[in-house]
């Protein structure tokens, strides 16, 4: 089956109509994985402009046949061969015979050969490449079996091997010199030459770890035994020469093993003799309390106030009080405790100006605009207020949490002794005020890449820097690593029973999708009551490679295993309230080296962003469709000379020339979040005094609102059970495709006890070619029913729904919707897009309300709902405090640094510009 050039494997439905599409003649088919049923197929035909789905299922004794229109009776095959083969006659129940296949293409294996990945010490690092590139090809066919069998043996055990370099020495010798060793040994030669080159070669880098590591043991061997310790004879030859030796190395390995195993012992002899001899008595170690979080210091700003006024704000977290007093002056001319102060406003137009609304006794309230030295300072303020609030809210559980994100490729070397302006978002760009840097953040996820630290080594290192700067043990919620690859999630201790249904993840997509040198690890879990998901990625190296990236992403949407198994069909961005997206995204900057460098040291990054490949890549939407990016006002982080961030290194030497990697953006963080929920992201930049990889660490913060697991304010059974209920007036769905199938809505939620079911869709057309426009009336879809009424709780729940084939049981895309617009007695109009595998599929439109018991609509503002945000000319009643309303996520997020689109171009979409 694999031989068969007809058979796609797992391309998306929207691919396989694209191909068939192209082919144009009736007749033309391809054969796909079926994305509803595993281990069956999809049999794609193309008849009069139209693709035809057909399901190829087997039973249980591997027979597979074909589910075509009723009247016929089905035929079973061993082999899909064979059964392709059949339905190239007539009159086989077919809207026409398999008469034109459609090739697969060849993909090119992608060498990787940009070189950045190059290990940080040198050894060998210009031959590597070279030899990793051969990896995805199979033995040529002038070679034996015998190769052949050992390269698939390769290829199998290479699914758990760390070792990306050593594997591609291993690839290089079963392809192109296994087969000399046994000519070799014919020829009367006693030695396997070439297998041991290989192994010198790929050992090379073991000699100056184990010089390093063996003369620290003799150093310690020698303290407690003077005279005499075990060591090489030939080691200092051993230092001096550049040629691999395997027996040196061996006799190395030999002495670290000999000297571990000894030094123990030795040690223990040693310190009982001087106990015995000067009679001392080993002193007992004093476990010192653990650490508590340091308390924070009372800060003060000092702001402008009017046209010339200056006043100093004092913010006290501890004590919950914000002092206003006048600059020079020893006493407060105001006291305002934190349960008094009603709303914070943001001023969009003037960055640095807010204003902080209060209550007092001898009238409703008092609003006064205060103008700080910069954005940042006002940000700090707004962050220690909203700290201050969370501590004395007394509330059970949290509403607002704080999430950092760090992303690194740390080129293969370890990591300096200090993170701390990694760690605490120090450095360029968006950063923390210093007010706010070491405030603990409630959440920590490190992605890494090219990290050649071990697991533990790394997790405790991170622990253990953490709890210096923040005086908090943090607890590991997961750690996965693919190759070097590797994500760690790391959590405040009170936070450890909020976190569940942990899940962890990853994905190969290096050369032929079987190397980890490049791909992803993600983890996904619930805090309470809200999902979250993470994913570390490193993608595809090289400027003239973006195509090759954009499959990364693509190849790790579909792959990656996170989150709630029901929604294992929906798209991977739709099944978390948020997801964070993050590593060495390795999209390059569309321009030439001096120009890029000019505008670097002039700041001017806008110009830059503008020919940004993933800006460029967003703005086509093939990748990352509705993601969300900070604003970059920091330099390229990528590829700097190693110890110094003055200078850029852009050209790399190798046998086959010279390769440049001009300066980019390749170090990312983008999030998506369901709409209508609460995400701010306070810092974005990168770090300027960790100089050990020719990348600098990216890091960004934000602030999140999460849901508790909910308890109703009336216990069930208390009294007869009113029930919330979700009504849909009329739906409309246009899905870009060249189907005709009919088709279904599945409806999930966590609101609900199971997945709900519509029935057909009552209305079709596809005037338009290349779109299939559906509608369902109210008779067609389903009165929901959630689990509780309560308003409060409903506020916070989405609807997931997916379009499906009548035939096929496929997806033709997915969206989500928030309830808490849809609450109230009349229908409210809402509108969304579809999506599949990362492709935008469509669009759906519809009315529907959310009914809520009268006696269940009490409600409360949230903790982040006191902050909002206002334009200079808006300015809000100073007596009358504002609670604004959440507002609607926008249908389409851009990357900021790109023009809005004017308009919809995409024929799906007619339905929102009011064509028919």
């Amino acid at each position: 089956m694999a031989a068969a050039s007809w058979y796609h494997r797992d391309i998306s439905r929207v691919m396989a109509e694209e191909l068939l599409a192209r082919a144009g003649r009736d007749g033309s088919f391809l054969v796909r994985d079926s994305e509803s049923v595993a281990g069956a197929y999809a049999l794609c035909l193309l008849f009069q402009r139209h693709v035809h789905t057909y399901r190829i299922l087997p039973d249980d004794e591997g027979l597979l046949s074909l589910q075509t229109i009723q009247g016929i009776q089905a035929q079973c095959f061993r082999t899909l061969p064979d059964l392709i083969c059949a339905y190239q006659h007539p009159n086989n129940g077919l809207v026409t015979p398999l008469l034109y296949p459609v090739h697969r293409a060849r993909r090119v294996p992608d060498e990787d050969s940009d070189g950045e990945d190059g290990r940080g010490g040198g050894h060998a690092a210009s031959t590597v490449p070279a030899m990793v590139g051969t990896w995805p090809s199979a033995p040529m066919a002038g070679q034996t079996h015998i190769p052949q069998q050992l390269h698939q043996r390769l290829q199998e055990q290479v699914r758990s091997s760390p070792a990306s370099d050593f594997m591609g020495f291993m690839a290089e010798y079963l392809n192109h010199h296994v087969q000399r060793d046994p000519e070799a040994l014919r020829l009367g030669h006693p030695q396997l030459r070439h297998l041991s080159t290989a192994l010198a070669t790929a050992c090379q880098p073991l000699h100056s770890e184990i010089d390093f590591t063996l003369a620290g043991l003799e150093t310690l061997a020698r303290v407690f035994d003077p005279p005499v310790s075990p060591r090489s004879p030939s080691r200092e030859q051993g230092l001096l020469t550049s040629d691999p030796d395997l027996e040196l190395l061996l006799h190395k390995i030999s002495t670290v093993n000999h000297l571990l195993s000894s030094l123990e012992k030795k040690v223990l002899k040693s310190l009982q003799e001087m106990v015995s001899r000067h009679n001392l008595a080993l002193p007992s170690v004093v476990v010192g309390p653990p650490p508590s979080a340091k308390p924070l210091a009372v800060q003060s700003f000092e702001v402008k106030v009017g046209k010339s006024q200056r006043v100093v704000l004092l913010v006290d977290v501890e004590s919950g009080t914000v002092a206003v007093t006048k600059r020079g002056s020893g006493y407060p001319e105001e006291v305002i405790p934190q349960d008094k102060i009603l709303q914070l406003i943001k001023y969009q137009s003037v960055q640095s100006k807010v204003r902080l609304v209060w209550a007092r006794e001898s009238q409703k309230s008092l609003g006064r605009d205060f103008v700080f030295p910069s954005a940042r300072k006002r940000e700090a303020f707004c962050q220690l207020l909203q700290l201050m609030k969370i501590q004395h809210s007394n509330l059970d559980e949290p509403e607002l949490i704080s999430v950092y994100i760090g992303t690194w490729n740390m080129g293969s070397t370890p990591p300096p002794r200090s993170l701390a302006s990694w760690l605490t978002s120090r450095g360029l760009g968006r950063t923390q005020d210093e007010t706010t840097a070491c405030i603990p953040h409630d959440i920590y996820v490190i992605g890494t890449q090219e990290n050649s630290l071990g697991d533990r080594e790394w997790v405790e290192f991170l622990r253990a820097s953490l709890k210096t700067l923040m005086a908090i043990d943090y607890r590991v919620v997961a750690l996965q690593c693919l190759w070097s690859i590797k994500i760690v999630v790391l959590v405040k201790p009170e936070h450890e029973r909020r976190i569940s249904h942990v899940h962890t993840s990853s994905v190969k997509t290096g050369i032929a999708n079987t190397l980890g040198n490049k791909g992803a690890v993600g983890v996904s879990f619930l805090f309470n009551g809200t999902s979250f998901g993470f994913v570390n990625c490193h993608l595809t190296s090289g400027s003239e490679k973006t195509h090759r990236r954009n499959q990364n992403y693509s190849d790790i949407l579909h792959s990656l295993v996170l989150g709630d198994k029901r929604l294992g069909g929906f798209d991977l961005t739709l099944r978390f309230t948020h997801l964070f997206w993050f590593g060495d995204l390795n999209y390059r900057l569309d321009m030439g080296m001096e120009d890029i460098l000019a505008h670097v040291t002039k700041k001017e990054f806008q110009a830059l962003l503008a020919v940004d490949q993933l800006n460029l890549e967003r703005e086509k939407n093939k990748v990352f469709l509705r993601f969300c990016e900070g604003d970059i006002s920091f330099p390229p982080t990528y590829r700097y000379e190693r110890g110094s961030r003055d200078t850029y290194v852009w050209q790399k030497f190798k046998p086959t020339g010279v390769r440049i990697n001009v300066p980019s953006w390749c170090d990312r963080i983008l999030w998506k979040s369901h709409p209508e929920t609460h995400v701010v992201c306070n810092s974005y930049g990168c770090t300027d005094d960790i100089v050990t990889s020719d990348h600098s660490p990216v890091f960004a913060t934000f602030e999140v609102g999460v849901t508790s697991q909910f308890v109703p304010k009336e216990a069930p059974g208390s009294g007869p059970e009113a029930l919330a209920c979700i009504e849909w007036e009329s739906i409309e769905v246009i899905l870009k495709t060249t189907s005709r199938s009919k088709c279904y809505i599945e409806f999930h939620s966590y609101c609900l006890e199971e997945m709900q079911r519509s029935g057909e869709n009552t209305f079709q057309n596809c005037d338009i070619p290349g779109f299939l426009k559906l509608g369902w009336s109210a008779k067609h879809l389903p009165v929901l029913n959630p689990i509780l009424p309560d308003l409060e709780y409903l506020g916070d729940q989405h609807l997931l729904l997916s379009i499906k084939g009548v035939e096929s049981c496929e997806s033709y895309g997915e969206c989500c919707i928030a309830l808490r617009s849809m609450i109230g007695s009349t229908a409210q109009q809402f509108e969304t897009f579809l999506f599949h595998r990362g492709e935008e599929t469509g669009s759906m439109r519809g009315w529907m309300r959310v009914r809520v018991p009268t006696e269940r609509c009490s409600t409360r503002e949230r903790l982040y709902e006191w902050i909002s945000f206002e334009e200079e000319d808006a300015e809000p009643v100073t007596d009358t405090p504002l609670h604004p309303k959440p507002p609607l996520q926008r249908l389409r997020s851009r990357p900021r640094s790109l023009p809005e689109a004017t308009g919809y171009t995409n024929p799906a979409y007619f339905i929102f510009e009011g064509v028919p």
